[in-house]
């Protein structure tokens, strides 16, 4: 247990931690169904993160990017290159990357919007060495996605 776990936690709290578990009242939430309804019920607005019950509002602590994306799959014929990239969620969906939506955090992290942009989503390790093979870096060490013959300039953002 870490010093966070021992901390007493509000009853009702809901958290996302960096690796993207869900903890209810500071007990991890393994259960899927029970998972698969957070994340149907996840929203995000200029407030913050929270559940959306009814016409309750649950709020939710997300201390990173509430979706991890857990491994990245080139699309396209084998020889020609990525025509496209997919992406494997936190949640069990996958979906096609928009490269445009990709950034690097302050620790060079890699992160991108997804559910049509209205969430972040951080690279796991895996998925971020996955990426690396489209990623060319330049002069300065500027870092270039490329994708479908097409460059996406990966910019810092805090």
């Amino acid at each position: 247990m870490s010093e966070r776990d021992s901390v007493p936690v509000p009853p009702g709290t809901f958290r996302i931690d960096r690796d993207g578990v869900w903890r209810h009242e500071g007990q991890e939430v393994t259960h899927p169904g029970v998972l698969g309804n957070l994340y149907a019920n996840l929203r995000v607005d200029a407030g913050g993160h929270y559940l959306q019950v009814g016409r309750g509002r649950i709020p939710v602590d997300v201390e990173d990017a509430p979706f991890v994306a857990t491994r990245v799959e080139p699309l396209g014929e084998p020889g020609v290159g990525a025509q496209a990239l997919r992406i494997l969620l936190s949640d069990g969906s996958d979906e096609i990357l928009v490269p445009a939506s990709v950034w690097l955090g302050a620790s060079g992290t890699p992160y991108c919007r997804v559910k049509s942009g209205h969430f972040a989503a951080r690279f796991a390790l895996a998925a971020w060495l996955q990426l690396a093979a489209f990623v060319e870096e330049g002069p300065g060490g500027e870092m270039t996605l490329v994708v479908g013959g097409r460059r996406f300039r990966l910019e810092h953002r805090a």
